[in-house]
């Protein structure tokens, strides 16, 4: 489903005078777009959080995207939380959806920072959001202290501040305050020169990496199947229809077709999932490195 709603300063007023939802109303809505994909629901859902999602959108608005990118972008956010949220585990929707609206601005932003990636591991995405920040804070401070900080001195309690290394400060630093350049740039004068494309590494998946993953793959199949084996036919088709299936079968439609009340059925999805974990408890060192 698209926004239709109009851009920048329209689409402001028009989240602003959207209704307040009460959390049963909210649940009810949910639902309806979970169990029955009705479109006027979710509609009405995502309008009356459209304010959330621009009052995170205007956060990000120093870091050069227009921001009439950055609210729809937020409403992509918004979008998603709305198609993966379930209503049944008792958390109000905007709770859920502010982890889903702030990490799609964040690669949002970092996207479309520069043309060359900045930076995608946790602790340069600290970086790149927190290090102006940072930096004003331990200026402000060391002129209030009559303190005249050099660059190494900063960048040392940046790094302290941030919890990365030092290395990692001086590298963001550079990616910050250069510009983009063509990849086909030679590194020198001369006729022979190799382009910056030629250092760029490759980043798709190594032959050995992709045969560690199908061993791994195949290892975790194989516990996952003694797991289930553990269970009754019943408690079988419950698991597999909750959590094996895309879209997953809903509470009420296992209900119907088992004769069972929705309560029933969840209680049983507990209790297999019990038993399932405590059939993986002798793999669980290797699982968590598996999964890490």
């Amino acid at each position: 489903m698209a926004l239709d709603l109009d851009p920048g300063q329209s689409l402001s007023r028009h989240a602003r005078a959207a209704e307040l939802l009460d959390a049963e109303t909210e649940r009810d809505l949910a639902i309806a777009w979970r169990d029955h994909k009705d479109e006027a629901a979710l509609h009405r859902l995502i309008t009356a959080y459209m304010r959330l999602a621009i009052s995170i959108a205007w956060k990000f608005r120093g870091y050069g995207a227009s921001m009439n990118d950055l609210i729809q972008e937020a409403g992509l956010g918004l979008m998603k939380a709305a198609d993966r949220f379930d209503p049944d585990r008792g958390v109000r929707f905007s709770t859920y959806a502010v982890w889903w609206i702030r990490a799609g601005m964040q690669d949002f932003v970092m996207r479309n920072w520069s043309m060359v990636r900045t930076g995608s591991t946790s602790s340069q995405k600290s970086l790149f959001f927190n290090m102006r920040r940072v930096r004003a804070r331990i200026e402000a401070e060391a002129a209030s202290d009559g303190l005249d900080l050099d660059k190494h001195q900063m960048r040392e309690m940046i790094a302290t501040e941030i919890g990365v290394s030092l290395k990692d400060v001086e590298m963001m630093e550079g990616r910050l305050a250069g510009t983009d350049f063509s990849l086909n740039a030679t590194q020198s004068d001369g006729e022979e020169g190799r382009e910056w494309i030629e250092l760029l590494e490759d980043e798709g998946e190594q032959a050995s990496d992709q045969l560690e993953r199908e061993k791994d793959g195949t290892q975790l199949r194989e516990w996952l199947a003694e797991a289930l084996g553990s269970l009754t036919d019943r408690e079988k088709l419950i698991i597999a229809a909750r959590k094996l299936e895309s879209p997953a079968r809903t509470l009420e439609s296992l209900g119907a077709e088992l004769g069972l009340s929705k309560e029933r059925v969840r209680q049983i999805e507990a209790a297999a999932l019990v038993k399932m974990r405590r059939k993986l408890e002798p793999q669980e060192g290797e699982l968590r490195a598996l999964m890490a």
